[in-house]
């Protein structure tokens, strides 16, 4: 079910980059509603595909947790394929150095954002697990408009951003990475804290 999900992430691509494609010629241009488009694609289709894989099996996701790692190995997948769709024309120039260059930037940046972006949806699901089918609901809508927003903010500030405030924009992404561990403790014990209520 691991490797569905890591492969669903890549299959996702495929629908998302014509998507993307589409919103680009009609809007023409980088704006806000662009971006914002360009992310909600993403997330949405990254969570639609492990959802149906893994995520709407409550035999496979039968601990507060088991979402948040689906949805980030779906991440996973996505990224894989998108970043290699994205340095395939330097690869097959032959520009070893600009792939090194791009490829560790898409690393520290792009894929990891990702993982924050689906993880957070994760982690919203998690925190509702012991909850009413409404409040699960409710958390699950709030993780992916937050993604998304993460998402938009993020490409935002890279394309308008000096060489400064992208650093500043790498690490806020792995300051998103800390919180998101501390997170992912809180909702593992959540079964425990559950049982001694």
């Amino acid at each position: 079910m691991i490797t569905l999900s890591f492969l669903g992430g890549m299959l996702a691509v495929l629908f998302v980059v014509p998507l993307e494609q589409l919103v680009y010629i009609h809007i023409k241009g980088k704006d806000i509603l662009s971006f914002t488009l360009w992310a909600s694609i993403e997330e949405t289709f990254k969570f639609a595909f492990v959802y149906f894989i893994a995520l709407r099996n409550k035999k496979i996701t039968d601990e507060p947790v088991d979402d948040i790692i689906y949805l980030i190995i779906s991440a996973l997948g996505f990224v894989t394929f998108e970043n290699t769709l994205f340095l395939i024309p330097s690869i097959r120039d032959g520009n070893l150095l600009e792939v090194i260059i791009h490829g560790n930037l898409r690393f520290v940046g792009a894929s990891l954002l990702h993982i924050v972006a689906s993880a957070t949806i994760g982690i919203s699901m998690g925190l509702s697990f012991y909850k009413s089918r409404g409040w699960k609901k409710i958390y699950l809508s709030l993780g992916i408009i937050t993604a998304i927003l993460l998402h938009t903010v993020f490409n935002l500030l890279i394309i308008n951003g000096s060489q400064i405030n992208i650093l500043l924009i790498f690490s806020g992404v792995w300051f998103g990475i800390i919180i998101l561990l501390l997170l992912f403790e809180k909702v593992k014990h959540l079964k425990t804290q559950n049982y001694e209520r």
